[in-house]
């Protein structure tokens, strides 16, 4: 029997998907999960991929490997998507295409499937994965070939076979849930005026709610990389862990976005991204004191193509692989250390300093200095703006002004 490798989350599409492979194709499916930090989530799934149909199961403890190789790269080029999305799914997917991969060459499947919908991203970043890695392997996307619909139609199906689903048509919100992030999608949240309700969030208290003292974090960082919390060295999935807990119980993650999806829609989606955003602008503090202008400014458009890259999918590309090097090379000096404030969703900086800083304070001081001429700006304001000047002059003479 043809063997089949199934990403499976033991959520409402992946459930189904193990007897809908075996009813339709008549393969041997075997489950894989990848432990991203989702907790609690994962106890359930080994006995229930066997009762809903699975052969075996993988649950494959990729925490460190998601944040050194994935979150790290893309919290040191500051990738952020849209201006707001932070890419908690976008990280995880080619992960998790990478494990899939593995087990399939393990197993001798010819195929893999996921559970990923033919309106999503996820779609198109778990197969880029899979032909930039294992371009003969076969891809199977039921969402793309079913008559299933809807939620309310895959809640139908699964209860014709028993199958327990962790939604209900009441509540039918689509989750994603990994060490960076917590997501929301569907049910009322399909509407842009409706606002989220507060026993939506899992993982960071609602501001208004949230402590009426400000917590302060420090963050230490060595190229890039933050290494410590409160002056404390932790591995990396722990110190996130740890910031997720007091980054959350002061509010401060929530981000509320209607986004443009790769695949031509747009889609609003809530997101809960707690130690995240502390790191991030923890991490853009520490660049605005150790990187000259020209750099600061270069990288801030690389920026928005890396988001672009790990947004689509484009994760095991050369162009992404290139912008890591230069990524790399600025990092060089971003180490020092940061020191944040949270406050009711707030989250600002308190601090900063670095053995590296271009910050000099006798030559920015407003107190009598020895060291800047401020009779050199003349010349440089008139060599600066000579061009704005000869067009003005030949518009006078032109008589266009």
């Amino acid at each position: 029997m043809s063997k089949v490798v199934l990403a499976y989350s033991g959520g409402l599409d992946t459930s189904i998907i193990i007897p809908w492979l075996k009813e339709n194709y008549g393969y041997e499916v075997i489950a894989m999960a990848a432990d991203l930090g989702q907790g609690e989530e994962l106890a359930p799934l080994r006995e229930k991929a066997i009762k809903t149909g699975a052969s075996k199961i993988y649950i494959e403890d990729v925490q460190r490997e998601f944040v050194e190789d994935y979150i790290y790269p893309t919290l040191k080029a500051g990738a952020v998507y849209e201006g707001k999305y932070l890419l908690g799914t976008s990280m995880a997917r080619p992960l998790i295409a990478k494990k899939l991969v593995e087990i399939a060459r393990k197993e001798g499947a010819e195929a893999i499937a996921h559970g990923a919908t033919g309106k999503g991203n996820d779609q198109v970043r778990f197969e880029l994965a899979v032909k930039a890695l294992a371009p003969d392997l076969k891809v199977i996307a039921p969402w793309r070939e079913w008559d299933i619909r809807s939620r309310e139609d895959a809640v139908d199906y699964a209860g014709a076979r028993g199958i327990p689903v962790p939604v209900t048509k009441a509540r039918p919100y689509s989750m994603d849930r990994n060490l960076w992030h917590l997501s929301h999608e569907g049910a009322d949240l399909e509407d842009p005026w409706n606002e989220p309700q507060d026993d939506m969030l899992v993982l960071i208290t609602p501001p208004h709610r949230a402590p009426d003292k400000p917590t302060y974090v420090t963050l230490d960082f060595e190229q890039g990389i933050p290494v410590k919390l409160d002056g404390e060295t932790l591995d990396p999935v722990a110190l996130i862990q740890k910031l997720n807990e007091v980054a959350g119980a002061n509010g401060v993650g929530i981000v509320d976005m209607v986004e443009n999806r790769l695949v031509g829609m747009k889609s609003r989606g809530i997101y809960e991204t707690p130690a995240g955003t502390v790191l991030f602008a923890a991490h853009r503090e520490m660049e605005l004191l150790t990187l000259d202008r020209a750099t600061l400014h270069f990288k801030e458009g690389v920026a928005l193509r890396y988001a672009e890259l790990v947004y689509d999918g484009v994760w095991f590309a050369p162009l992404r692989e290139a912008l890591d090097a230069f990524v790399d090379s600025t990092q060089r000096t971003v180490t020092g250390t940061v020191v944040m404030k949270l406050y009711k969703g707030n989250c600002s900086p308190a601090g900063a300093r670095s053995p590296y800083s271009l910050y000099d304070q006798e030559l920015s001081t407003f107190s009598r200095d020895e060291i800047y001429n401020q009779r050199d700006a003349e010349g440089f304001i008139n060599l600066f703006g000579l061009p704005l000047k000869v067009r003005a002059m030949m518009e006078q003479k032109a008589g266009l002004r």
